[in-house]
C-alpha cells in the first residue's frame, strides 16, 4: 500500500472517474434505462470542493442539482486488476458530491455531447475527509444522506448498487489506469433535486462523516 500520507491523497490524484446510473432507483427517476454495464464520465480534479466550502451555482445556470455518493480512493497503480484483488488497490473512502448543471447536461444529451460542463466546473467535487478502509469493514453495506438546509432530500444505502465496488475497479482498470489518488464516484440513490443560492447542503455518511457546504451565485465571467 501507498506511504502517502492518507488526508494528502486526494492532491496526488489525476482523475475523478464516475458512475452514472449506479443505482436503479435513480435511474428511473430520471426516465434511464438500467445499465447493462456501468456508465462512465470523468470529472477533473480542479472541480474539487473541500468541506466548509462554498458551491458556486454558474452565472446564468437555471438548475443545479446535488447527488451525493460514495467515493472510492485508490491506494496504488491499478491496471487489468481482477476483481478477486481489487480491494487491495482501496486506500479509503469519502463522502462526495457530484453537483450536475442539469440543464447543461439535458442539452447535452439531446444533442449527443459530453458532460463536461454539466459536471466538470470549478466547486463541483464537493468531498469529505478521507476515512481510512480500516474504518469502513463493509462498503457494501453504508447509509448515505443529504439535506438540503433542514429537508432530507437523500437517504439510501451502498447495499442496493448495481455495480460493486470490486467490479467497478476491475472494469475500469481495464481501460483507464488508476493512480494513487484517484477517485471513484460510486453513483447516487433516488432524490436528487436543485439548489438554490443561499441554501446550505448538509450530507454524510451515517456514523462515520459529514460535511457542510453553502451555495452561493457564481460571479458573471468578464467576457459576458
Amino acid at each position: 500500500m501507498a506511504t502517502t500520507p492518507l488526508q494528502n491523497l486526494i492532491q496526488l490524484s489525476t482523475k475523478i472517474v464516475a458512475v452514472g446510473r449506479n443505482y436503479a432507483s435513480h435511474a428511473k427517476e430520471l426516465g434511464n434505462a438500467v445499465p447493462k454495464d456501468p456508465v462512465l464520465f470523468l470529472k477533473p480534479t480542479s472541480s474539487y470542493l473541500e468541506n466548509g466550502g462554498t458551491i458556486k451555482i454558474p452565472h446564468n445556470e437555471g438548475s443545479l442539482h446535488h447527488e451525493v455518493e460514495l467515493a472510492v480512493v485508490i491506494g496504488k497503480k491499478a491496471r487489468d486488476v481482477p476483481q478477486s484483488s481489487a480491494m487491495d488497490y482501496v486506500a479509503g473512502y469519502a463522502l462526495a458530491l457530484d453537483m450536475t448543471a442539469r440543464d447543461l447536461q439535458a442539452a447535452a444529451k439531446s444533442a449527443g455531447l459530453p458532460w463536461t460542463l454539466a459536471k466538470g466546473q470549478d466547486t463541483f467535487t464537493p468531498i469529505s475527509s478521507i476515512l481510512p478502509k480500516t474504518q469502513v469493514p463493509n462498503p457494501d453495506d453504508l447509509e448515505l444522506w443529504l439535506k438540503v438546509d433542514d429537508e432530507i432530500r437523500q437517504k439510501g444505502s451502498t447495499k442496493d448498487m448495481i455495480f460493486k465496488i470490486p467490479f467497478l475497479i476491475s472494469h475500469i482498470s481495464s481501460v483507464i489506469t488508476l493512480f494513487e489518488g484517484d477517485v471513484i464516484l460510486t453513483g447516487t440513490p433516488q432524490g436528487v433535486g436543485p439548489v438554490k443560492e443561499g441554501q446550505t447542503i448538509t450530507a454524510g455518511i451515517t456514523g462515520l462523516v459529514d460535511v457542510k457546504f453553502n451555495v452561493e451565485k457564481g460571479n458573471k465571467p468578464a467576457n459576458s
